[in-house]
């Protein structure tokens, strides 16, 4: 099983990897945990921390940035500020799913805000409660989903839905409708695909 954290010593840094499958919760509870190993570190060295590995909300980012600087005093850096993009669009097309025309957002979307394509869709920021995305394809959201999300509208049922984190009330693909639960938003989901007539988030 590999480890929820990975301390190691560079030349200019020290890296803290998080594994990219581990929970938040989890991330915290190892974080605290190995908080003395890293203040030994720093006995002779001053040497700046990079967290890289999972990618963070700003808020989760804060978050391992304060307990860090509550023990030692020493600068925090995150590697996902600048990649979460790419890294958003990688993950989705990674899916095995069929290429169709794309249309690009270049901002988020605030409440009352619609959007409906026949192709795919790749919205670059976040979408809000009360927006509507709809896409006869697949969605890509680089920020987070709070609005209304509906892929494969015209019904296909191969069409994925990505995004940094997902956090609506329900998600529509093809003709498949999955509420959210309270469960789902514990840990930070990010795609959703169809098995066996059901929507999966994972």
């Amino acid at each position: 099983m590999r480890s929820v954290l990975l301390v190691s010593m560079k030349k200019n840094e020290i890296s803290i990897k998080i594994n990219e499958g581990a929970s938040y919760k989890r991330i915290l509870e190892t974080l605290n945990e190995r908080l003395l190993e890293l203040k030994k570190l720093y006995k002779e060295a001053k040497n700046p921390i990079k967290v890289t590995g999972r990618f963070l909300t700003d808020k989760e980012m804060e978050e391992i940035r304060d307990i860090i600087k509550k023990e030692i005093n020493v600068e925090v850096s995150f590697d996902n500020v600048n990649e979460l993009g790419l890294y958003g669009i990688k993950k989705a097309y990674e899916q095995d799913v069929e290429n169709s025309k794309t249309y690009f957002l270049k901002s988020g979307m605030r409440s009352g805000q619609r959007i409906e394509t026949e192709g795919s869709v790749v919205i670059l920021g976040d979408v809000n409660g009360g927006a509507e995305v709809i896409a006869g394809e697949n969605i890509v959201i680089l920020g987070i989903l709070r609005g209304l999300a509906h892929a494969g509208a015209k019904g296909n049922k191969r069409a994925i839905i990505a995004s940094h984190s997902i956090e609506c009330p329900q998600l529509r693909i093809g003709n498949i409708l999955k509420e959210i639960e309270k469960e789902d938003l514990e840990e930070q989901k990010q795609f959703a695909s169809v098995v066996d007539d059901k929507i999966i988030l994972k």
